[in-house]
């Protein structure tokens, strides 16, 4: 009886997982459909059905919270106010950290497109600010009657640019932790980093934030959590160096997985045949129909 009554639970926890939906998010927004981190590709990510937008965040010199995956402006996607293209030798000139947001928003980057993305819409855009973005997805999702989305907000920090290109990892944190106050629940969004020192600071000073454990490296589940200290919600590795093995020993921890950067669809079904609970992807209309 006790047999039937095991075999009866493991069942109910199996056809629970299963039916749980994957988290599939939009990274940058849609950057295979339209020039990332802009409003735009967040709107395109939610008329493609995400149900996370994934992004990345830096600071102005005046402490306002920009979107944007470098925090200089690219020479592969970035134009002057003036319309000529930012060149590799200006990169680091164009420090966001060093510019006011009035000076970032007269750039634009999006109407030259991006030579990787040959599907990508050109358009002529700015980055925004956090707060503006997450405002009119809110309304947009509030017009459209669309459920609510999540927001993964990775926080691009290195040691090497500490006080030159972000400031320290305290106040990186703490300022953007102020916007998201302001405008969402903890519930609604996670925080990712590479940068271990973001993830030790937040689960100290904010336990009550989700956290995601952003992983380009070889040293395994077990080296990373080690390293780390405690362990996230989420681990994030690169697809390609995640196993099933890796997957198993994540849910073993308590660990949801959620790879990136997944574009190939045999890749997505693949993983989700694995078992992870989401993947990340530049294309999220090639993750339709995925469960």
């Amino acid at each position: 009886m006790k047999d039937i009554l095991l075999l009866c639970g493991l069942m109910i926890v199996s056809l629970s997982l299963k039916s749980q939906e994957l988290d599939v998010q939009g990274h940058r927004g849609a950057r295979g459909l339209v020039p990332e981190n802009t409003i735009p590709a967040f709107i395109r990510a939610l008329e493609e059905g995400v149900t996370t937008l994934e992004l990345d965040v830096v600071i102005t010199k005046d402490k306002q919270v920009v979107i944007s995956h470098e925090p200089y402006m690219s020479a592969s996607i970035c134009s002057k106010p003036n319309g000529q293209p930012v060149t590799n030798s200006e990169m680091e000139q164009f420090n966001i950290y060093q510019m006011t947001y009035a000076e970032v928003s007269r750039f634009d980057c999006g109407i030259r497109g991006n030579s990787r993305f040959p599907e990508q819409q050109k358009m002529a855009v700015s980055k925004p600010l956090l707060v503006d973005m997450i405002k009119q997805v809110e309304d947009y999702l509030a017009e459209k009657g669309l459920p609510k989305i999540a927001y993964n907000i990775e926080l691009k920090s290195t040691p090497k640019g500490d006080g030159i290109s972000h400031p320290q990892v305290e106040e990186f944190a703490d300022i953007v932790q102020t916007v998201l106050d302001q405008v969402l629940t903890n519930d609604r969004y996670t925080i990712q980093c590479f940068d271990f020192r973001v993830l030790k600071y937040y689960h100290q000073k904010y336990p009550d934030v989700d956290l995601v454990a952003l992983v380009e490296n070889m040293k395994g589940v077990k080296g990373n959590l080690k390293e780390l200290g405690f362990v996230p919600e989420v681990y994030s590795p690169y697809h390609a160096l995640l196993s099933r093995k890796d997957i198993e020993i994540c849910h073993q921890e308590g660990m949801k997985v959620i790879p990136w950067t997944v574009n190939d669809r045999d890749r997505m079904e693949k993983l989700v045949n694995w078992g992870v609970d989401g993947i990340i992807t530049d294309y999220p209309d090639r993750a339709k129909g995925l469960r």
